[in-house]
């Protein structure tokens, strides 16, 4: 069973990490990150295919919201709690929120439609989003990485066994239970301002 988790990451890890972080993907960055240290995944590749995934994923949610204004996905996302504030700060602040809004774990795909909806010139997304892109790449692929080295510390050679499955899945669990609390707290915050 670990010989065919190993050889699945080994084959699909890289393309993994692009793709989840084309999407939210933090919990993906950090897992190959994880795997990187862990030597199943090439630390450098593992890094790349996270830079240009949230890169590309950033960059299709701007052009959809710059291009498709009226399209029925961006009608329902203009009713999203949490899509005005949003709008005021891509207007207001564009430079900040375009490298920023990756971090907004859950609202990002409707912050990226922001940046194209508040008419945020291409040259000025496309400079913020790759220095974002850099930055949000190193932090979490870093992270997994560090984790990894923590994690042997404390368990030893046992770690090179079955128990990095357990602490990648301990891994993802984490990131998502603190994001859903995160993002429960904003969201509670923004119906208390809309109110």
């Amino acid at each position: 069973m670990i010989d065919a988790v190993d050889s699945f990451v080994r084959e699909y890890g890289i393309l993994a990490v692009f793709a989840g972080s084309a999407a939210e993907g933090e919990s993906v960055a950090i897992v190959g990150g994880f795997f990187a240290h862990q030597m199943l995944l090439p630390l450098w590749q593992t890094y790349v295919a996270a830079l240009i995934g949230t890169f590309i994923g950033d960059t299709a949610y701007y052009l959809f919201g710059k291009w498709f204004a009226d399209h029925r996905w961006v009608t329902k996302m203009r009713g999203k709690p949490g899509f005005k504030h949003a709008m005021r700060l891509a207007q207001t602040r564009p430079r900040a929120f375009v490298f920023f809004n990756r971090y907004a774990y859950g609202l990002r795909l409707l912050g990226g439609v922001c940046c194209g909806l508040a008419k945020i010139d291409w040259g000025t997304f496309l400079i913020y989003n790759v220095l974002s892109s850099i930055v949000w790449a190193t932090l979490f692929v870093g992270i997994g990485y560090f984790f990894g080295l923590g994690a042997e510390a404390l368990i030893g050679d046992a770690l090179h066994e079955h128990q990095r499955v357990i602490i990648a899945v301990a891994i993802i669990l984490a990131v998502t239970l603190l994001v859903v609390v995160v993002v429960r707290k904003v969201m509670a915050r923004e119906k208390q301002n809309d109110a």
